[in-house]
Parts: C-alpha cells; structure tokens; sequence
C-alpha cells in the first residue's frame, strides 16, 4: 500500500490545520486563537471543535506528530504538535487540485433569490435590504481590514495572498451592492 493511499482524504478544516501548523508548532487552544485572529471563518468554515478533530486526524495518519516535551503535564488542549514531511507532501498535494478552482459555493442569498416566487413583496423588500445593510457592514469590515495588512511591515508570506483575498472580497461585495439595484427593481416588477 502506498503512502498516497493510506492518506485520508483532507478536508478545508484538515488542510487549514495543516497549513498553520506548516508556520510553526502550536497547540490546538493556540490553533483555534489563530483562526479567530485571521478571521478565517470569513473564507474557511472552521470550527473549535473541528480543529480538535483535524488535529486527531492528522496525528492518526502521520501528517502532524507532536512537537513538545512529552513528558510535560499539558492535557489534549496543550499537547503542541508540527506538520510532518508527510503532512506537507498531502498539503502540497491538496493543493494541486482543478476542484479549486471549479466549484461554485451556493451563496445563500442566490437561494433565497431562486424561490422568491413564494416570497411577499414585503419579505422581498425586507430582506434585499437586510442584505444591503449587511454588505455595507461587511465593506467597511473589509476595508479596514485591508489597511491593516497593508500596513503590517512583518514581510510576513501571507500577507500577499492575505491582501488579494480582501480585495478580491471587497470588489465582489461593491459589485453584488450596486447589482441589488437591479434585484430589488426587477423583484418589484418596474424592470420590465
């Protein structure tokens, strides 16, 4: 049986893990504090307890192994643990996928506009607005966002990728923004 074939087959959360863990050696507490501070339910759905999961995982398959002194007192919470040179081969392996860049998410406001048929005028109003007002937040989240890593001069490597992802982020909010106007006419029936 080869390696490739032993290796499960790696989710977001997995590879997200796999991938802070390939910055330095941290336990799952300093994982989840990591996520938080990158935001990264705000591209990578991930949570507490799946980064525990991945963790188990990941140390199952031999694609993370400890890091720390086994022999200090740490608990599950606090054992440290580091991408193994399996673990990076599996990453890098992920990674090197079509499916990345071919797959379409269904954004749920996209399904609430395809069985707005059933839908009240008043309900239509209503939630094209609460989505207008959420973009809103979310740009100027965003916005701010993007000054922050712009003004981080650490060099750090993921700044870049980090910078295109809110920009790119940004574009699409302002683009679905100024697409509501034609939602909300057409939904009224005035786009005819």
């Amino acid at each position: 049986m080869s390696a490739r074939a032993a290796t499960p087959k790696l989710t977001v959360p997995d590879l997200v893990v796999l991938t802070l863990l390939a910055e330095g050696p941290k336990h799952g507490y300093q994982l989840v504090q990591e996520l938080i501070e990158r935001e990264v339910e705000d591209w990578a759905g991930i949570s507490r307890p799946q980064v525990y999961y991945s963790l188990h995982k990941l140390a199952e398959a031999g694609l993370v192994r400890a890091a720390g002194d086994p022999d200090e007192p740490a608990g599950p919470e606090r054992q440290v643990y580091r991408t193994s040179a399996a673990g990076l081969r599996a990453l890098g392996a992920a990674l090197d996928d079509d499916r990345w860049a071919t797959q379409r998410p269904p954004p749920p406001f996209m399904t609430w506009l395809a069985l707005t048929e059933h839908a009240s005028p008043a309900a239509r109003t209503r939630v094209i607005a609460a989505r207008r007002a959420f973009l809103d937040r979310e740009l100027v989240k965003e916005r701010a966002t993007l000054v922050e890593i712009r003004a981080d001069k650490s060099q750090a490597a993921m700044l870049i990728p980090a910078a295109l992802m809110v920009s790119h982020t940004i574009a699409q909010f302002e683009l679905e923004r100024r697409w509501l106007d034609e939602v909300e006419r057409a939904l009224s029936g005035s786009a005819r």
